[in-house]
């Protein structure tokens, strides 16, 4: 069955022009959000709390432009099995590439810390492309073995490698002349509460990966914040921010609380661009 919704779906899917794919993503966001309702007590709720002072018209128009996005990702991520190098060049620009490439050209590795903000998969795809860096991302890896295969490959195909989240820390020790960038999405829910970082983030109280900041002050690597526009539909402009150049004399938290804090103002700017569909606050701070 896998063989059959990838090679007879899927990746025919992929080689459609993207003005019909996009016409496809708009019967499918009308499908989940006026007949299925997919997630969308979770979407709503999510988006509620987040907002308080937003009335339910303005919160109604939010979870409606969130399901056109979110349909746009699954059919962008779709495109992305067969995306040719010259045209994920022409729908990923970089405003400050130079931020980055200033620390490989003195051999310094970094830590590159997102969320799943607009299209983080295109991002991390074309980011080999711009970057001086050997690049490098934490996944955790799919329960179906053939999907997980053919994502990595996808992910991977101009110069990513995917790290799976139990390998990682083999790749901060691994002498390598080579400078690394490691990416890191550290807005999912950790599976741990107690292990988690914990910081007042869309108005509540909000458990975070840690991995990013213990990574960063053990090997003293510089943080960087990813941070995405949608200049159009399809069409992204990433912006870097240094969050530190010297993790070592940051205090505890102070990492995770900074990268919340881009990434709240990011979510504020433009709400229906944040990954609102998993349940983010499923855990309470202990």
């Amino acid at each position: 069955m896998n063989y059959i919704i990838y090679y007879l779906f899927i990746l025919p899917l992929s080689y459609l022009p993207y003005f019909l794919v996009y016409l496809l993503s708009d019967i499918l966001s009308f499908i989940m959000y006026r007949i299925i309702g997919y997630r969308k007590k979770i979407i709503t709720n999510n988006i509620t709390n987040s907002f308080p002072e937003k009335n339910k018209d303005q919160i109604n128009k939010i979870v409606k432009q969130f399901y056109s996005h979110f349909c746009d990702l699954i059919i962008e991520s779709f495109k992305g099995f067969s995306i040719s190098k010259s045209e994920i060049i022409k729908r990923l620009q970089t405003n400050n590439q130079d931020l980055i490439d200033d620390f490989a050209l003195n051999k310094q590795s970094v830590i590159l810390i997102g969320g799943h903000y607009n299209n983080w998969e295109i991002c991390g795809q074309c980011a080999p492309i711009h970057c001086m860096h050997k690049l490098y991302a934490i996944y955790k890896p799919l329960k179906n073995t053939f999907f997980d295969k053919k994502m990595r490959n996808s992910r991977e195909k101009f110069g990513l490698t995917m790290i799976p989240m139990k390998s990682t820390k083999k790749y901060f020790t691994n002498n390598s002349d080579i400078p690394r960038a490691i990416i890191f999405g550290s807005d999912q829910s950790p599976s741990n509460p107690k292990k988690a970082y914990w910081a007042k983030f869309l108005n509540q109280d909000t458990g975070f990966l840690y991995g990013a900041e213990k990574y960063a002050k053990e090997f003293n690597w510089p943080v960087i914040y990813v941070g995405m526009t949608k200049t159009k539909r399809g069409h992204y402009l990433v912006n870097y921010q240094l969050i530190t150049d010297d993790p070592s004399k940051t205090k505890t938290g102070e990492i995770m609380e900074k990268f919340a804090e881009l990434l709240e103002k990011d979510i504020k700017k433009d709400p229906s661009y944040w990954l609102w569909s998993h349940k983010r606050w499923k855990h309470k701070k202990p």
